[in-house]
């Protein structure tokens, strides 16, 4: 437990996003424990239980939120909400750090490219610096396979909130999925995604609660505006989202908002790593699949990639 702090700067604290290094030194012994949590969940070699471990997590920080909200601040109660919250948000990290080493083979120490991997990468993948920039599917499939590092290019490049590369190919597909309509990004990050369909012509904005400045760099166009509010003002025909957190408590709200007439995400095959799929799935005025044309056109291959589309239903 955190030292003597009183809990409103703790969970302050914690709404800051630490890393998990930051979270297992003000919570000694926390860490190990989720660790044997989820080892003896995956000792089968399934990880198919995560998603409901994530979710007893999440019900049991809703209950705790609930009753600090209605005990107007009591210590007890309060103190017990933010070891919740911090349990779950080691458990996601932990989770995250477990799918990077999968990828890449790396379980400690930094991870580091070459000088020809570094430059092959960046030539592919970036403008200047890490500015991404839509990527040829050709000269990907060229390329990649001389990439010998190239397992280690998303630990080195999601400390700066980039999760995944597009296409010129999908950008084009998106394109004309939203059409003229108008288009909201939420949770949209560096707003890559609204840099590339803006270039396209698409009517659309790029919003972001700015949560992460830890790790991503916002640009002036990238609207600070936490989802709810950016959909009942904007009130959008087409709303995108690229790697929505999983789990996260915003996109159950776009559901409710009647202008939506798609959504699109894009995100993780694995359920337990992006998205609120208990909103997918509790809601029903929209039906989605996924796209797996659209899945194969997200980069690299590896990282497992979905595009799922929710169309609103005919009444």
């Amino acid at each position: 437990m955190m030292s003597d702090e009183r809990p409103e700067n703790q969970l302050k604290w914690l709404r800051s996003q630490p890393s998990l290094d930051e979270l297992g030194e003000k919570f000694p012994g926390m860490r190990e424990s989720v660790r044997r949590e989820l080892a003896e969940i995956v000792a089968t070699g399934s990880s198919s239980g995560l998603p409901e471990y994530l979710k007893r997590m999440q019900q049991a920080e809703r209950l705790l939120g609930r009753k600090h909200h209605s005990s107007r601040g009591e210590k007890k109660i309060a103190v017990a909400l933010v070891e919740q919250i911090a349990r779950s948000q080691v458990a996601h990290l932990t989770i995250k750090q477990h799918l990077i080493s999968e990828a890449t083979g790396v379980e400690k120490g930094k991870v580091r490219f070459n000088h020809i991997n570094a430059y092959l990468a960046q030539k592919l993948l970036f403008n200047d610096g890490l500015e991404r920039k839509p990527v040829s599917l050709r000269w990907f499939r060229i390329v990649w396979p001389l990439l010998r590092q190239r397992r280690l290019l998303m630990p080195l490049v999601q400390p700066k909130g980039i999760y995944c590369f597009y296409t010129k190919e999908l950008i084009s597909e998106l394109t004309a999925l939203i059409g003229t309509r108008t288009c909201l990004e939420i949770a949209a990050g560096d707003g890559t995604l609204t840099r590339f369909l803006a270039d396209r012509g698409v009517a659309v904005i790029a919003t972001d609660d700015h949560s992460w400045a830890h790790e991503v760099s916002y640009p002036d166009f990238v609207l600070k505006q936490n989802a709810q509010d950016a959909l009942r003002e904007h009130a959008p025909e087409v709303v995108v989202c690229s790697w929505p957190p999983a789990n996260n408590a915003f996109e159950h709200h776009l559901f409710r908002i009647k202008s939506v007439q798609m959504y699109i995400v894009i995100g993780s095959r694995h359920q337990f790593a992006t998205g609120s799929w208990d909103a997918y799935n509790a809601q029903s005025t929209f039906e989605f699949a996924e796209d797996t044309r659209l899945s194969r056109l997200v980069l690299p291959p590896e990282l497992d990639a979905a595009v799922y589309v929710f169309r609103r239903r005919l009444v």
